[in-house]
């Protein structure tokens, strides 16, 4: 049985180096998928660019009404065009998204405490896959702590998710999560979303980090890079900037959108650097250009 005594630290990750097996497939690690994966890949990853723009709203599963999800019904609807893929819980969707939209789902297929507890790392995959199959979604998310409390239930709900989801040909994202004892490290990072390729999720969700291309070149699957806390417009689109030239396949913002007084012009903005290779000063004067002249909220 292998050990880390004796290990080596990585040091080659050749970030220069295009990935190797991607064949036609515009996205990375998927070339030997077949074709409904594939299928469910193309709705989530624009073929055109690779890349996705998420929009994340499934905070109420453990935070209740959050500021700016008051009313999904309302604030969804001014959103949706702009974004790739909708990430949220099915009942969320099912009660507030209309189906008309014809948008990618991940659908936030794992769940376990709420905020009341301040605990949130014994999550287990709580959506059957039937309802999954349903619910026609693109992806399953599963939250996943590595290196913490809570390891190995939520270790066992991903690949439990893989299993279902290789049967059903429907992607599994796995969804970082950073224990309350965990440090946001380059190494940290290098040791998570490798764990979650191998465990053979077809999308890891994850955050951005110093040396974020090492993370980058050393998964075989795509990284799509969490919004996180409310921030600065200007600095949330330099994440998302930083990201891209990093080697993210994507972004999967929600506060930072919709806590913006101008949440329709901020996706617009991250859109513009995800697909069109804008900088993040581009995108700023763009959003600051659109939101002077919008007061649409």
């Amino acid at each position: 049985m292998a050990d880390n005594v004796g290990n080596k630290g990585a040091k080659i990750f050749s970030e220069e180096v295009p990935f190797a097996n991607n064949g036609d497939f515009h996205v990375k690690g998927a070339a030997n998928l077949d074709w409904g994966m594939k299928d469910r890949l193309s709705r989530i990853f624009n073929p055109n660019t690779g890349k996705t723009v998420m929009l994340a709203f499934d905070h109420g599963y453990f935070m209740g009404p959050t500021s700016g999800l008051e009313r999904l019904d309302l604030l969804i609807p001014k959103l949706a065009d702009y974004a790739d893929c909708l990430m949220g819980t099915r009942g969320a969707i099912r009660s507030s998204i209309p189906a008309t939209y014809n948008k990618a789902v991940a659908l936030r297929a794992s769940s376990g405490s709420s905020i009341l507890e301040n605990d949130l790392s014994h999550e287990s995959m709580v959506v059957d896959i039937e309802d999954a199959i349903k619910m026609n979604a693109s992806a399953m998310a599963i939250q996943t702590f590595i290196g913490a409390d809570g390891q190995k239930e939520t270790i066992e709900a991903v690949n439990k998710a893989v299993n279902l989801g290789s049967r059903y040909s429907i992607p599994t994202m796995g969804v970082v999560a950073v224990g309350k004892e965990m440090e946001r490290t380059t190494q940290f990072f290098l040791l998570a979303t490798r764990m979650l390729a191998e465990f053979g999720v077809q999308i890891v969700k994850t955050y951005y980090c110093d040396d974020f291309e090492k993370v980058a070149s050393a998964c075989p699957v795509p990284l799509v890079v969490a919004g996180g806390k409310k921030i600065h417009e200007k600095d949330a689109l330099t994440l998302a900037y930083r990201s891209i030239q990093g080697g993210a396949a994507g972004v999967d913002m929600g506060r930072n959108i919709f806590q913006s007084e101008h949440p329709k012009e901020m996706i617009q903005a991250v859109r513009k650097v995800v697909h069109e290779g804008y900088t993040d000063l581009e995108a700023y004067d763009f959003f600051l250009d659109r939101s002077n002249v919008s007061t649409e909220v």
